[in-house]
């Protein structure tokens, strides 16, 4: 592995499609897309941006970083699954940054982590202990909160941790799920199966 790795970190947790490109000690490149739906669609074509503009290709990327979440299930399991199949691929590792660890990155000292959730809710990660879910009144009692609301600076600090974690990674990433999924199964009677 090489002291100045190249990471492009990406994030679709949110309402979003982020990228950031770090060569070394330097970030590069970043940019964010507000979208509601269609990341699965946009992600690749905007990584693919991310490198052209900046004279990189995918051979010469040392590791992936991706966005694990909390946050919305579809867009998780896009950003993870595209980490996941790009780190085999390429024969690089990929990395899973929690969105508490990238947040601790760009919080003020003395700020906790949070990350909204559905339902005037929050995410929040208390020194160590599990994520969980929480009102925003009662998270609000914990202290004062950092809520990032810069997907691009998100992104970025989602490059940083990766390449600090780099090394030591071996587990591929997975996605951090707080709550169940809003979704429930068919409520629909299953049609009668006839035997011939």
């Amino acid at each position: 592995m090489r002291s100045d790795p190249t990471i492009l970190a990406f994030d679709t947790s949110a309402a979003h499609c982020a990228a950031a490109l770090l060569r070394g000690d330097k970030i590069v490149a970043s940019c964010a897309e507000p979208m509601t739906r269609g990341q699965a669609e946009r992600l690749m074509p905007l990584l693919q941006e991310v490198l052209t503009e900046n004279d990189c290709t995918w051979q010469s990327l040392d590791g992936i970083g991706v966005g694990i979440g909390p946050g919305n299930f579809t867009g998780i399991r896009i950003s993870v699954s595209a980490a996941r199949g790009l780190a085999l691929g390429l024969g690089v590792p990929a990395v899973g940054v929690s969105g508490f660890d990238a947040l601790a990155e760009l919080a003020p000292p003395g700020h906790l982590p949070a990350i909204p959730a559905p339902r005037d809710q929050v995410y929040l990660q208390i020194h160590g202990a599990p994520p969980r879910l929480t009102s925003r009144q009662d998270a609000a009692a914990t202290g004062p909160l950092y809520f990032c609301d810069q997907p691009e600076q998100q992104a970025r600090a989602i490059a940083w941790v990766a390449a600090r974690r780099l090394a030591e990674t071996q587990a591929p990433p997975a996605p951090l799920y707080v709550r169940p999924a809003d979704a429930a199964p068919s409520s629909d009677v299953p049609p009668v199966l006839l035997d011939e």
